[in-house]
Order: C-alpha cells, then sequence, then structure tokens
C-alpha cells in the first residue's frame, strides 16, 4: 500500500491495541539485537513559563525513522492540565516521508513496563511468582501485565507512599484478573518479593538492601535524574547492576550517586539491553543472585514501539 501524503494521526486507543506485552517485548528484543541510531536527547528549558521541550530521536538506516515530542509543564496542574504532553513522529527511514502521529504518552508508559519485562526475562528467576510493585501511576499500573508476560506472576503486593494510590490501583488489578492487594509495611513485602518493580519519583531511597531475600530481582524505573534514588547503596551493592543503556550511568541518581562516591564501580556493571540480547554477557547466573535493573528509557524502544503501530495502521487504512 503506498504511504498517506500526510501522516497518520494514531491516538490512544489505537496505539494501545498494538502494544500488547508479548509482541511489544518481542520487538524490543528484535530492536536492542538489530541496534539503531540514538543521538543524545536533546533538552530545552522554556522560560518564562518553567517548561521543559524535550527532543528524542532515532533511526534505523532505509528502514525507519522518529522522533518523540515532550512538553513538560510542572505548573498544568493548577490549570487543570496534564503536565506532561508527548507526540511521537514516524517518518519512513529511507524518504524521509512523515507517516504517522502517534499518542506518545502511551508508547512512552508501555515500551519502559516492556524494557524491564526484556530484561526481567533475563534476570529474574524462571518460577518467579510473587510481585511488589512501589508505586502507583501511569507505569506501575502497567507493570503486572507486562510481568506476567514473562513470568508466572500468581499474588501481587503494591506499596505506595499515599495507601489510597495502593488500594485504587489493587482494586483496578483484580478487576482485570491479577490476584492484586495493597501493603502498607514496604519491608515486609520487599523481603516477600521475588520481583520488585519500582516506578516512582522518590528523590530518598524506599528500598533497602537489608530487606532483599537471595534470589530477588530489583527493577528500578522512576528515578531518571541524579537527585532521584529508589533503592539505597545497599541494594546497589549487594547486587548485579545490569542496564538498559549506557545514559543511566549518567542520568539516574541511583547509580550516579553510588558511581560518585566509590561505592559501585563503573567496570562492575554486568550489562545492558544490548548485551543481553545479543547474548553478550549473560544474565541471572544462580538462583541466589540479587540481580537489578536500573533504566532510563531510550529513543530506540521508542522507534520499535511506533514501528509496531504503524504496522497495524497500514491495515487498517
Amino acid at each position: 500500500m503506498r504511504p498517506p501524503a500526510g501522516p497518520v494521526v494514531i491516538d490512544l486507543p489505537r496505539a494501545q491495541a498494538s502494544l500488547a506485552f508479548p509482541r511489544l517485548i518481542a520487538a524490543l528484543r528484535v530492536a536492542f539485537v538489530a541496534g539503531a541510531e540514538v543521538p543524545l536527547r536533546h533538552r530545552h528549558i522554556l522560560k518564562p513559563a518553567n517548561g521543559t521541550l524535550l527532543l528524542m530521536p532515532a533511526w534505523q538506516d532505509h528502514t525507519a525513522m522518529g522522533v518523540k515530542i515532550v512538553t513538560v509543564y510542572p505548573d498544568n496542574g493548577a490549570r487543570g492540565l496534564n503536565s506532561v504532553f508527548s507526540t511521537y513522529l514516524l517518518c519512513d527511514g529511507a524518504t524521509g516521508q512523515h507517516l504517522a502521529l502517534i499518542d506518545g504518552n502511551e508508547i512512552t508508559g508501555r515500551r519502559t513496563a516492556a524494557a524491564s519485562a526484556l530484561a526481567g526475562d533475563y534476570l529474574a528467576r524462571p518460577a518467579a511468582s510473587r510481585l511488589l510493585i512501589v508505586g502507583s501511576g501511569h507505569i506501575a499500573a502497567m507493570m503486572a501485565d507486562a510481568w506476567s508476560a514473562v513470568r508466572p506472576i500468581t499474588h501481587i503486593e503494591i506499596w505506595n507512599h499515599r495507601a489510597h494510590g495502593a488500594e485504587t490501583l489493587a482494586a483496578t488489578l483484580r478487576a482485570q484478573g491479577h490476584h492484586a492487594t495493597a501493603t502498607p509495611d514496604l519491608a515486609s513485602a520487599a523481603a516477600r518479593a521475588d520481583i520488585i518493580s519500582c516506578a516512582t519519583l522518590a528523590t530518598t531511597p524506599l528500598i533497602q538492601g537489608a530487606w532483599l531475600q537471595p534470589g530477588t530481582h530489583l527493577d528500578l524505573i522512576g528515578g531518571y535524574r541524579p537527585d532521584m534514588r529508589e533503592a539505597d547503596d545497599t541494594a546497589i551493592t549487594r547486587a548485579t547492576v545490569f542496564i538498559d543503556t549506557e545514559a543511566a550511568l549518567t542520568e539516574a541518581g541511583d547509580l550516579t550517586q553510588p558511581i560518585a562516591a566509590g561505592t559501585l564501580p563503573r567496570d562492575t556493571i554486568a550489562g545492558s539491553l544490548f548485551t543481553l540480547c545479543r547474548n553478550q554477557t549473560p544474565g541471572r547466573t544462580s538462583d541466589e543472585q540479587i540481580t537489578l535493573f536500573k533504566s532510563v528509557g531510550s529513543a530506540i524502544e521508542d522507534l520499535a514501539a511506533a514501528a509496531l503501530v504503524w504496522s497495524d495502521a497500514q491495515g487498517t487504512e
């Protein structure tokens, strides 16, 4: 089918329908094996609006090219608006033709959850069944389905700094068929969990390394700035640490702070999604090993997700 003259607009429901986790995880695995050109994201401060403009490009020669355009306006809550708006522009990699404008928030959330599950497919114990979700926001709400795509999850506990958020998410997950409960005791829940998945905006550590039992997999999603932390130094030093991309070593406080303090030598990082997917580094090597995955997100994930959405749109246009 000949591509349309102008970009097709693909809204949230249509994007969501194309990004089921088993399919998206498989697409991300292929993308990390194939690789892509991923320049540093462009970040511009917008004054006096107290806003931020982010541009995240990626391309694969002669196949696909795209850029995610994100605006962050923290003061929008007072206006009754979301603070983050995001759109993905997908282009033909051979001609540069603009193919589609896709809801970027859905792409971001789903590819973030899928990347954690992809890493967990190498790092969590095969029989891991008890999941602890820390946080109750947009991405936290996706983690049950994402993890269930790669592990036999039977019990889910949710902790949030506001108990109501955990209770609300637990009720939502139960309505979707998951065995989910809210917990007020983070330490006990962490000690019971096979997988701990954190998606918060914490700036001081929530997860204490002393709580982790042998064999636990710790998934840190939320700390995307150097001043943010979800786990303490003990958790970092007890674990075998993996990252999504090299950017995690300079952007994520869970790693930059212990690296700066000398408690986490950079050369002890065990691998990345690139090396795991390409079988260049081993994942989990024993049932007793504590593993940790720190992600900050990558435009290669956005590109792979957008390509899936576009593939479906071609069949319906």
